[in-house]
């Protein structure tokens, strides 16, 4: 339904003076006209478990599993605790974040003060409808957008909206719009949106699309996924033919009940081939990671977007919010009347300390405090109009006369000599980015009435030019100084001036090289970039060009994070690599952001990168691991399902030697410290070293099959014999990438040799596992290939470090 065609319209006149009553409330409750804020969570809890749980992996493993319970082998399901380890602790560990984020107010303000049946009444935010008046007043925040009909030094803070840092004054007719907040003056607005018709809600709009943060190791991950799902069905059909002939054929396996043992070995090829280890180790480090940042105040609303700020090279940043606090302080005086006139610190004093100041007069406090005993003779407010607010002192006071306090181009006239000099210095200062006012004097008093209409004294004398700037984040310098030396490019975008944009970039110790305005900012693409790539600190910046300026700069190849608190942040921060927002930001902000500031301290950031840097090389470690395991998985159920043999291990011996060779190692090595930088191509260099790690193993298993058929050794001794082979090359691969070793890693690798070893000699052990001890021959023949596998490793390790030296050097830090 449309809002203009709302019931009551008509009798605006009677509205503006009581409000709406009782039934016109009620009949635009009916209208849908309130103002229900639309919820910017995250994911649903079904959607968060869809996601994790509801995967073809996953239907894989689950029926594979059931199969097996179905079939009496118990003792050969042991991969099911991994993926349910893995659904387990992805679903948890988003749900969190969604709690975390749900409890984050939508608006600040939770209550908002209306006029009905002629009283003001505190209602819900939600409760607010179409026509209601609103009752505005300093501290207040807005929660709909309306329009001003009345209103004493109305002033409101929109840099959540528009990023402007500026107050900026409301005349009657003036809209103000949701998520403002009102820092001076007082003031009664009709309501013109609710809802999603919000300035607000429509800018957000965008971003309430759910997306998932581009993360590499999952993207790698992905792909190796999508390589097994096409070899899955044709190796599986592959393996089960050859398990059936193995036993004698599908007729005499189906007729004699042979085809169990049959099914068991294929689920055991199946599983081999799928890295569930290598997905739920990620998925640790990734919780392990979201864990530690939480304890410093970091909110991970994904679990991958841990690993994201250390892939990121340029740094997008806010000012207002980011690099300052939101807030103006007293920076200097200036003093330009010589001598000074007297009593000018007091009449700043006064200035400060008065109840109806703005946010900026109200910054002299601290430096000027008020004694308390100068009694106004006459007083003319502050007006966004006239831009200036004077008082008057009787002759009694030490500050008598009038004392006018305001923007320079409107207290002083510039043919007075006096007056342009100052002007003259206010324009300098004013170019570094400082805020400027001029403190003037006149003597006499202003008159009593008409105050709304006062008029300035005749030729004031400027006596102080006072000069104010935002306040900075005291880790914002060391913050940003830490990322230059990492490598990470920085750009400052704002919606405030260029000028003070720049200012800012100086005392965070980056050359501003003056403020580009977004204004003349190029429309074509190409050109866009070119200026992103040439410039540092952007002003003017709309919402709308923040968005395609991320987007500019991740189509040069650039991985983008984004920090900000303002609802203008919010399409920048959903489309940039990695979003950040601030304690301080609007809760549709926080809803896209991937990490979350929660006590706004900016230099928590090195602490996200340092944790992103040790999962992504310690993950990138481990994945050589899972990855030759996945390779020679799918190389034995190729070569043995064309044999027409049997699968060399029952599943219950794949868990043991992937568990002592791979998994538990794996999860020491994942955690542990790691802090090289971060290099693409993560999954190349895995492949690399894997993809002819696992063919060796392959070979090596092949060799004891063969040799053990040749010499007509029953199936049972042969799998021990392969499990023998297997785990040994497996666990030089385990030292191939623990390299260079240290106390921690060799007592690692000795532990696993020691598992290995009372596996396969304790009795409990040995009948669990079905492992039965070989011939002295064959047992020879299985260290003897093993040895030849080793041997192989070793040069495969010297042949890819000489390929990939320096990424090896790096990762093995």
């Amino acid at each position: 339904m449309s809002q203009e065609n709302t019931p009551g319209h008509e009798d605006r006149t009677s509205q503006a003076e009581s409000g709406l009553t009782s039934e016109d409330v009620k009949a635009r409750v009916l209208a849908g006209l309130v103002n229900e804020v639309p919820d910017y969570s995250s994911r649903s809890l079904w959607q968060i478990f869809r996601a994790n749980v509801l995967t073809l992996f996953n239907a894989i493993v689950g029926g594979s599993f059931i199969l097996l319970l179905l079939l009496g082998q118990w003792r050969d399901a042991l991969f099911g605790f991994a993926a349910v380890g893995n659904a387990v602790i992805g679903v948890v560990q988003e749900y969190r974040a969604k709690r975390t984020l749900d409890r984050l107010a939508v608006l600040e303000s939770p209550r908002a003060r209306v006029l009905r049946d002629g009283v003001v009444k505190d209602i819900a935010v939600g409760g607010v409808v179409r026509d209601d008046i609103l009752i505005l007043r300093t501290g207040d925040q807005v929660t709909a957008d309306a329009a001003v009909l009345d209103g004493e030094g109305l002033e409101v803070d929109e840099s959540l909206l528009t990023g402007e840092s500026d107050p900026v004054g409301k005349v009657p007719g003036a809209r103000v719009l949701s998520g403002s907040n009102v820092v001076a003056g007082q003031g009664r607005a009709r309501v013109l949106s609710v809802g999603a018709d919000s300035f607000a809600s429509r800018l957000t709009a965008e971003a309430k699309r759910f997306s998932l943060v581009n993360s590499e190791i999952r993207n790698g991950l992905n792909r190796v996924l999508r390589w097994i799902t096409w070899l899955l069905f044709p190796v599986t059909a592959l393996v089960v033919n050859g398990q059936m002939q193995a036993q004698g054929g599908w007729d005499r396996a189906l007729g004699s009940g042979t085809w169990a043992a049959a099914a068991v070995g294929a689920v055991a090829s199946i599983i081999a081939m799928i890295p569930l280890g290598l997905v739920l180790l990620t998925s640790v480090a990734f919780a392990v990671g979201g864990v530690r940042l939480a304890r410093d105040k970091v909110l991970i609303q994904e679990l991958a977007a841990v690993e994201g700020l250390a892939r990121v090279d340029i740094l997008c940043l806010d000012k207002t919010g980011t690099l300052t606090e939101g807030r103006i302080v007293f920076d200097a005086v200036h003093e330009i009347a010589a001598p000074p006139v007297p009593g000018w610190r007091k009449a700043l004093g006064w200035f400060g300390a008065d109840p109806n100041a703005n946010a900026t007069a109200r910054c002299l406090a601290e430096a000027f405090p008020a004694d308390g005993v100068l009694q106004p003779a006459s007083v003319a407010g502050f007006s966004s109009t006239r831009k200036w607010s004077a008082v008057s002192f009787g002759r009694n006071h030490a500050a008598a006369g009038t004392w006018v306090l305001g923007a320079p181009e409107m207290v002083l006239d510039g043919d007075n000599l006096d007056a342009a000099r100052a002007l003259k210095t206010a324009k300098e200062l004013a170019s570094t980015g400082l805020r400027t006012l001029v403190l003037s004097y006149a003597p006499g008093t202003l008159p009593a009435q008409g105050l709304e209409r006062a008029r300035l004294p005749v030729d004031p004398l400027p006596v102080v030019l006072l000069t104010f700037r935002e306040k900075i984040r005291p880790d914002a310098e060391r913050t940003l100084s830490y990322f230059r030396q990492q490598g990470v490019a920085v750009r400052i975008i704002s919606g405030d001036d260029p000028q003070t944009v720049a200012a800012v970039a100086r005392e965070v110790g980056i050359d501003p090289d003056g403020g580009y305005d977004a204004r003349q900012l190029p429309k074509d693409p190409l050109l866009l970039e070119q200026t992103l790539e040439n410039h540092v600190v952007f002003g003017r910046v709309t919402p709308m060009q923040k968005k395609e300026m991320v987007l500019a700069l991740r189509r040069q190849g650039h991985t983008v994070a984004m920090t900000g608190d303002g609802v203008n942040d919010a399409l920048a921060l959903k489309e940039a690599d990695l979003g950040i927002a601030m304690d301080s930001a609007a809760a549709a902000t926080k809803a896209v952001a991937r990490l979350v500031l929660l006590d706004g301290r900016f230099d928590r950031l090195p602490a996200v990168l340092a944790e992103g840097r040790r999962v992504i090389a310690n993950v990138e470690r481990v994945s050589i691991l899972f990855l030759s395991k996945t390779t020679y998985a799918v190389a034995l159920s190729v070569t043995f399902g064309s044999l027409l043999w049997s699968f060399p291990f029952l599943p219950r011996q794949l868990s043991a030697t992937d568990g002592l060779t791979i998994g538990i190692p794996a999860f020491f090595l994942a955690l542990m410290p790691n802090s090289r930088r971060y290099r693409p191509g993560f999954l190349k260099r895995s492949l690399s070293f894997a993809v002819p790690a696992g063919l060796i193993v392959t070979a090596t298993v092949l060799a004891v099959n063969l040799y053990s058929h040749s010499g007509g050794h029953a199936p049972d001794v042969t799998r021990t014999a392969s499990v023998i082979t297997l785990s040994l090359v497996a666990l030089s691969i385990l030292a191939e990438i623990s390299r260079p070793l240290n106390r921690t890693r060799v007592i690692i690798i000795a532990a696993m040799c020691t598992g290995l070893a009372l596996v396969l000699t304790v009795p409990v052990l040995q009948d669990f596992f079905m492992l039965t001890w070989p011939s002295p021959a064959l047992f020879a023949a299985s260290l003897v290939i093993a040895l030849g596998g080793v041997l192989g490793l070793t040069a495969l390790a010297h042949v890819h470090a000489r390929l990939y030296d320096e990424e090896r050097r790096s990762t093995m830090k």
